[in-house]
């Protein structure tokens, strides 16, 4: 059974660095209030469909879509490190039925997953905590990405199989919106970078704590104008977030990957966990949905914002 999902964006740069407090307020209490909606809800289970940033996927082997069976949270930008409580069985369980759906998809006893899986858990827990998750990965930052449709098909048979299942199953959704990270790309890399992007798993404290610093320090050049990141596209985020409010989840087939980047930035292909999420919703019917907080923070270089939705089959179960 299907029971709501909270789709949120996420950041590095949010322990870190400050935005303004009215701004903060505001995001907090927007967590809060979704924060006590999961509550209410109170799930078995949660299946977060992230992405990943060169963490824990790397292009040694790029699966579009991997299910995590055993997972471990990387513990970086602040998030907390450590085996996940993931519940094996149903794992395997979901694998399975996505496969039948006609989805293919890879399965991991080794899953690591850094602040783009966890910091949503984390920020939502305040009251019900999130432990027992199942993660889902999207591929959104390493071309060839999967395309919206097959990311749609993915959500879809993750909520078919959370309605024919017993447990009481949220989904949640973690990345976008607008925002242009760092992030290396294979295309004209040095033989250092390749090699980095090729397998980075065994990177040290000391290349580990590099690029955090660089990060920060790119929040920092971010708010003071002497940054060549593009800038954020508010514009855009409101277009994409009025077309899932409305149902359409159909809104990204029609768009070009390098579309994607000029105007929304590198970061905003992260946009397929929502469409993810909304379209695992969809089994259940149609969905009533409203966006919490939207704000573009600059010091956080990205495109903040939550959005919760439950099933309308449910509302009027309630009512």
């Amino acid at each position: 059974m299907l029971s709501g999902a909270v789709c949120i964006s996420h950041s590095p740069l949010m322990e870190k660095n400050r935005a303004e407090p009215a701004v903060e307020r505001r995001f907090e209490a927007a967590i809060n209030d979704a924060a006590r909606q999961i509550a209410e809800w109170g799930p078995d289970v949660a299946v977060v469909f992230f992405p990943d940033h060169f963490n824990g996927f790397f292009y040694d082997l790029m699966p579009s879509f991997c299910i995590g069976a055993v997972a471990s949270s990387l513990g970086d930008f602040g998030s907390v490190p450590g085996a996940l409580d993931v519940p094996e069985d149903v794992a395997i369980s979901l694998a399975s039925a996505v496969t039948q759906a006609g989805v293919d998809v890879a399965v991991s006893y080794r899953m690591q997953v850094d602040h783009g899986a966890t910091q949503p858990v984390e920020l939502l827990s305040s009251i019900y905590p999130l432990t027992r998750i199942v993660p889902v990965f999207i591929n959104c930052a390493a071309p060839p990405r999967p395309t919206f449709a097959r990311v749609r098909a993915l959500g879809e048979a993750v909520g078919a199989w959370a309605e024919a299942s017993e447990l009481n199953v949220a989904v949640l959704a973690s990345g976008g919106l607008s925002h242009d990270p760092p992030i290396p790309a294979m295309k004209g890399a040095s033989p250092d970078v390749r090699a980095k992007l090729i397998d980075g798993r065994a990177a040290s404290h000391a290349a580990r704590l590099a690029r955090q610093t660089r990060v920060f320090n790119a929040g920092h050049e971010y708010v003071a104008g002497t940054s060549k990141l593009r800038p954020l596209n508010p514009e855009w985020d409101r277009a994409f977030l009025e077309h899932l409010v409305n149902g359409d989840l159909t809104v990204g087939d029609d768009w070009d990957d390098d579309e994607i980047t000029r105007l929304g930035g590198r970061g905003a292909h992260e946009v397929r966990t929502w469409v993810a999420a909304l379209a695992a919703l969809s089994a259940a019917g149609s969905y009533e949905a409203s966006v919490g907080f939207y704000e573009p923070i600059q010091e956080w270089i990205t495109g903040i914002a939550l959005t919760t939705a439950t099933p309308r089959s449910a509302a009027r179960k309630a009512a």
